[in-house]
């Protein structure tokens, strides 16, 4: 059995998520279980572990922090394999521009910035914030989730900030939307999205079913 625990903080499309790789377990004829939950236990029990997040990071930040979720998500990033999605990934930084400022988990080396409210594409034209739909992303490194994932494939995101960071070879995948942007960040057991896998069709139903058979 290979069990995968969704992280529940309250702040994430928890759901879809667990739908998504539910059907991708089907279509691999894999024997998962999902469970979507907070519980210390079963996320240390788990295979492998998921940390969606969508909203703001300050009331993200919040309910992490109460819940003790850091620690849990630490300790699953040495000894199984992590996906962390959109905010998820944004909470591993080490501090978010959103909100007036606000601490993050520090798991990951790198800063979230606003895209601004006069974010313009090469040829001049605006660009609406946040970016919301398809776009590019490029692939900077190999990775198991690659596999079967053509270079360039269009994931669908949904965010006004995003993430920077000083260290190009954890970087899995960039995105441009006005700024370039990592758009994908792996980190021995972690792989991080910015964009949303579960709700990106192909590409990321292939993404997702290499997390089920990844051993980090």
């Amino acid at each position: 059995m290979n069990t995968v625990a969704v992280i529940d903080y309250g702040m994430g499309n928890l759901h879809s998520v667990a739908k998504a790789v539910e059907h991708v377990g089907r279509e691999l004829e894999l024997d998962i279980d999902v469970s979507i939950t907070a519980d210390a236990m079963t996320i240390a029990a788990a295979d492998r572990v998921i940390f969606p997040g969508v909203g703001a990071i300050r009331d993200c930040m919040a309910e992490i922090n109460r819940l003790n979720i850091g620690r849990m998500v630490a300790e699953a990033m040495q000894t199984r394999p992590v996906l962390a999605i959109c905010v998820g990934m944004q909470a591993l930084m080490e501090h978010s521009e959103e909100n007036g400022g606000v601490d993050c988990l520090g798991l990951a080396p790198g800063a979230v910035r606003y895209f601004g409210d006069d974010l313009r594409d090469e040829a001049g034209a605006w660009l609406k914030v946040p970016h919301m739909g398809w776009n590019e992303v490029r692939q900077t490194r190999k990775h198991p989730l690659w596999e079967g994932v053509p270079d360039g494939s269009r994931f669908y995101f949904v965010h006004s900030y995003y993430v920077q960071t000083g260290r190009e070879d954890l970087v899995a995948g960039k995105t441009t939307y006005g700024e370039e942007m990592v758009s994908a960040f792996a980190d021995r057991n972690i792989f991080a999205t910015q964009f949303h896998p579960e709700k990106s069709q192909t590409a990321g139903l292939r993404l997702l079913g290499n997390f089920l058979q990844w051993d980090g």
